[in-house]
């Protein structure tokens, strides 16, 4: 069994038009193309994330089984 996490853009509050989606093995790796997306297709410096905001979003990713 495969295990992945995923998170899409469109589940954040605020972003529901957006189909930016990301599926990878390890929540690290997710952070990092989430943290990617902000900056191409939001212009926003995930830097910028407070702890609130980077917890909110910790709880957008989600495991997934294959």
């Amino acid at each position: 069994m495969v295990q992945a996490f995923s998170y899409a853009c469109a589940d954040c509050e605020g972003m529901e038009a957006c189909p930016g989606k990301v599926v990878a093995q390890t929540k690290d790796e997710v952070w990092k193309l989430m943290e990617l997306h902000a900056v191409i297709a939001h212009d926003e410096n995930a830097a910028d994330w407070d702890a609130e905001t980077r917890s909110y979003l910790e709880a957008l990713i989600k495991e997934e089984r294959g």
